[in-house]
């Protein structure tokens, strides 16, 4: 499979911003996919299937967040956690 890069911004909508849970989403989510994804907020970038590293971001709401894969199904990987961020994280 070619190695494809995919890149999309996205602004976080849900009231309590990135914290535990919503980073565990990210992670599960992340970790189904074999490209390497990064999510970057404010030049630091971290790898998304770690929990601690998208914790360290401090992403409340209404930052906006890049999320980049590279990889054999990074459209799909950024299709996927957009899809997540887009729906608040399943809060309200």
């Amino acid at each position: 499979p070619e190695m494809t890069t995919s890149l999309r911004i996205f602004t976080i909508t849900n009231e309590l911003g990135i914290h535990a849970r919503s980073a565990a989403l990210m992670v599960d989510v992340a970790s189904r996919f074999r490209s390497e994804i990064l999510i970057e907020k404010d030049g630091r970038e971290v790898n998304a299937k770690s929990i601690l590293g998208i914790l360290t971001l401090g992403a409340p709401k209404g930052s906006k967040i890049t999320v980049r894969a590279e990889g054999p199904d990074a459209q799909e990987a950024v299709d996927s956690l957009g899809h997540l961020i887009e729906n608040k994280f399943g809060e309200s």
